[in-house]
């Protein structure tokens, strides 16, 4: 029986030291991140993969895409960037909102449509 209370005691350790380690690594990983993320700063429109235009992101525009099938009206205003309205039949890019963070991105496939958040270079 005292074998039994001397395993479960190293056990217990065992599942808090991984437990400190994962919380750790985790917030470690967090900070890395967060301090190496470029600023915001350019929004890339492409279309088929080609770029077409580079706006900045802190600079209000209002613009009609014009897609491989369709179009796109890409508002970008007070540092945000979103898609209001498009042809294509899902709508699936106007529901991804507002964008504003380096790499965030919105896709509209049926139109070929590729709007992405860039920091500086």
């Amino acid at each position: 029986m005292k074998n039994l209370k001397k395993l479960t005691v190293i056990q217990k350790r065992e599942l808090i030291l991984v437990g400190a380690i994962l919380v750790i690594s985790g917030l470690l990983s967090g900070i890395f991140y967060a301090r190496n993320r470029k600023p915001a700063e350019q929004v890339v429109v492409t279309v088929d993969g080609k770029p077409v235009v580079t706006l900045d992101l802190h600079k209000d525009t209002d613009m009609v895409i014009d897609g491989y099938g369709g179009t796109d009206h890409l508002v970008i205003k007070d540092g945000y960037a979103s898609i209001t309205e498009a042809s294509c039949p899902d709508k699936v890019c106007v529901r991804t909102g507002k964008i504003h963070r380096s790499g965030e991105l919105i896709v509209c496939l049926p139109n070929r449509v590729v709007v992405t958040i860039e920091g500086e270079e």
